[in-house]
């Protein structure tokens, strides 16, 4: 008897559990009219079902967004400036929640963008508080929409989750969390292994575009097989299919997500609203007078095999383009070298207008310096004396002297450059640093006045510095600079690029440079080219 009540017990789990994973499919369009819409100021006849929420932004979002707009590849793919726009105040404002809700409903979309006031506050986020960013996120999706949509499209998904990696990452490849999830997808390791994205000494997959999304949208993918909800799949997305399906126990057996929301994780709370808002203001933000801010590096590019051993220094020293261009476009490999073989290759990207020179001449690039970068044919393991001697060209040597409260990642913030460089220029293993210890620190030539001042400062003077953009001074050479009332004219020489050339005028980005000259694209400029630059003031 015991024992049939034991069997019984063990089949209503069973059945219990086959009813939660496998409840019938919500219907697209009565989703699209069901979910509730709160606060109606100027529409009537309309009841919502649901008791939605009304919370403020999260600040566990907001530091992470500051911490995006303040790292080392915001900082060094932009030139940000101060200069305010032109701001219509009407839009400024907290606009009428008729308008946010008109505005939500003329985007076709699968996924359901639902307003209410946690929404309402996600999107004066983006469009007031957090302005600067929201434009060079602007900026950057015209780079990485087009690789989300191809994925998306592939796999038949909804085009709209292109907007994800804006909440995840403000579509920053590098992003680390504090869980240390990485990359514009933010992958943990193990989600990331189970996706057969490769993660070693060398290689990141999670920071490579194209893997980390086609993973992405896999892993999408199967959470839509489990809930058949996009609402559910983004939540679980961002805190794991474990805590939505506690929250939807709790709930009782509630499959909306608004229904659970309560239940949720607070940082998860606002992972939909944002999402909703994030899909609004990419639709509409030229409502808010807001504007694209073009990155410093190649939108156009093309992708190119390599089945040998290569150092983005090669590349850069045979064919002119800039490594900081090269690690914008591969930020995947960690160390600056590509570890591929005959049998195992793998892809670089390069700005499109260097592709035919790439490839008439990739034995002289795969023969330059090669004793000196790969000694046998071999990947050594990277020592200081050879690694500053390959990476530092171009750039100033200052001294830091270890304080009380540092370590690694705080002291590459304060001077922009990344915690891996600053294990390699002083030969650290594991991240161990004493106080007293000199470290040697590498800043590009013209900010060394900016930051030599970091060694006299305390450790919160220090933290607001690393919010600083720091100002490069003119470095080229009198010879290449001549000027008129309103305009200088800088003279290309070997080796220049727009991105370096536009690093010399503080406030200058390569695309002020295109637009100026009239130039179809930003790589086709020839030594002894004079390019008009209009200095800021």
């Amino acid at each position: 008897m015991k024992r049939k009540i034991q069997i019984l017990f063990l089949g209503m789990l069973v059945f219990s559990s086959y009813v939660l994973a496998s409840a019938v499919k919500d219907d697209a369009i009565k989703q699209l009219k069901k979910i509730g819409v709160v606060a109606i100021d100027t529409i009537s006849g309309y009841e919502s079902k649901y008791i939605l929420p009304d919370e403020e932004v999260n600040e566990i979002f907001i530091d992470q967004i500051d911490s995006l707009l303040n790292s080392w590849y915001i900082q060094n793919s932009y030139v940000l400036d101060s200069d305010n726009l032109a701001l219509d105040n009407s839009e400024m404002g907290s606009l009428p929640d008729s308008v946010y809700i008109q505005r939500l409903q003329t985007i076709e979309s699968y996924v359901d963008l639902s307003f209410n006031k946690t929404v309402k506050n996600y999107i004066e986020l983006y469009t007031q508080k957090r302005r600067e960013l929201t434009e060079v996120m602007l900026g950057l999706s015209t780079y990485y929409f087009p690789l989300f949509e191809e994925m998306l499209d592939k796999y038949d998904m909804p085009m709209e989750l292109k907007y994800l990696p804006i909440i995840e990452s403000a579509l920053n490849p590098t992003a680390r969390s504090k869980a240390n999830a990485v990359g514009l997808w933010q992958f943990m390791y193990a989600t990331g292994k189970m996706y057969k994205l490769n993660v070693g000494t060398y290689i990141d997959d999670r920071r490579d575009p194209v893997k980390s999304t086609e993973a992405a949208v896999k892993y999408l993918r199967d959470l839509y097989k489990i809930y058949n909800n996009w609402h559910l799949v983004i939540a679980a997305y961002n805190c794991g299919p474990g805590n939505v399906n506690k929250a939807i126990r709790r709930s009782g057996g509630a499959r909306d997500y608004w229904t659970i929301y309560y239940r949720l994780p607070r940082e998860t709370r606002g992972y939909v609203p944002a999402y909703i808002a994030a899909a609004y203001v990419m639709n509409n933000y030229q409502l808010h007078n807001l504007q694209a801010k073009s990155p410093d590096f190649p939108i156009v590019t093309d992708t190119m095999q390599v089945r040998s051993y290569l150092h983005f220094d090669q590349i850069s020293n045979v064919l002119g383009v800039s490594v900081e261009e090269l690690k914008a476009l591969n930020p995947q490999y960690r160390m600056n070298i590509i570890p591929a073989k005959q049998d195992s290759p793998y892809d670089l990207r390069i700005p499109v207008d260097a592709v035919s020179d790439y490839i008439d001449l990739e034995d002289e690039i795969l023969a330059y310096n090669r004793e000196e970068y790969f000694p046998n044919n071999e990947i050594l393991e990277p020592q200081s004396n050879s690694y500053v001697s390959a990476d530092v060209k171009g750039k100033a040597k200052l001294s830091y002297t270890v304080k009380s409260g540092d370590n690694l990642g705080y002291i590459a913030e304060w001077f922009h450059v990344r915690a891996s460089d600053l294990r390699y220029w002083n030969n650290i293993s594991r991240n161990l640093i004493k106080v007293g210890q000199k470290l040697t620190i590498y800043v590009p030539d013209g900010q060394t006045d900016h930051f030599s001042v970091v060694n006299g400062m305390s450790f919160s003077q220090k933290q607001a510095f690393a919010k600083k953009t720091p100002v490069t001074k003119i470095t080229a050479s009198s010879s290449q600079i001549t000027s008129d009332s309103e305009y200088v004219y800088y003279t290309v020489k070997s080796g220049d690029s727009l991105w370096s050339i536009a690093r010399q005028f503080p406030g200058i980005s390569n695309q002020d440079i295109v637009r100026l000259n009239n130039m179809s694209n930003g790589n086709s400029i020839k030594p002894g080219q004079k390019l008009k630059i209009q200095p800021k003031t």
